[in-house]
């Protein structure tokens, strides 16, 4: 396992804020904390966390996503959101307003909300059953690319355009082993394609 999981890459300009209204989180909530109930999100016995879920602010750029260091968590209350307010891929470079600063995989879930604009919520997981037997079998990240880097949000956009990831909507991240991410229209739309995909019962 990567030792660096977990750990953010970008720039980030963090503007500590209020705690988000829980009237804007219902459904992120609902969905984050169904995945780590399922052990999609959570926690490697080494104690580094993965998995996150983000949900786009109407029809901007800017998102709402769980805060780093968040997935040992059973249940996330609304402080352990932050929203980024704005990004830059090239320059590696994010800015959240929060209690918490944004997940380290904040820059993948801006390159997919800036490629596609009708992508309203997305989930991003580890399963290592699930990570093996979607392998280039759905749009897969290039292996030599790592995990929050500018680089992987630019694979984002190739996905989009050579692998039919709009289509799709779901991928894995060869290089950040065990990663899946799904979108969709919504959060529910996001998670019954992960789920389709899942044997729950062998979770």
């Amino acid at each position: 396992m990567v030792m660096d999981e977990g750990v953010i890459k970008y720039h980030c300009h963090w503007i500590k804020g209020e705690s988000l209204a829980i009237e804007r989180l219902t459904e992120l909530m609902k969905k984050r904390d169904l995945m780590r109930s399922l052990g999609l999100i959570g926690v490697y016995e080494n104690g580094i966390g993965f998995g996150n879920v983000s949900q786009r602010i109407n029809n901007s750029n800017q998102f709402i996503i769980s805060g780093t260091q968040t997935a040992h968590l059973l249940t996330l209350k609304p402080e352990h959101y932050t929203v980024v307010t704005d990004f830059n891929i090239v320059e590696n470079s994010l800015t959240c307003c929060g209690l918490v600063k944004a997940s380290s995989e904040s820059l993948t879930h801006a390159a997919i909300y800036y490629y596609q604009p009708e992508i309203m919520g997305i989930i991003h997981i580890h399963n290592y059953q699930l990570w093996q037997k979607l392998m280039f079998k759905v749009p897969t990240s290039n292996p030599d690319v790592p995990y929050g880097t500018p680089q992987m949000a630019k694979e984002m956009f190739r996905l989009f355009d050579e692998e039919n990831l709009g289509v799709e909507k779901i991928l894995v991240m060869a290089g950040h082993e065990d990663g899946i991410i799904c979108f969709g229209k919504d959060l529910d739309e996001a998670a019954n394609i992960l789920l389709n995909f899942l044997d729950i019962d062998n979770l």
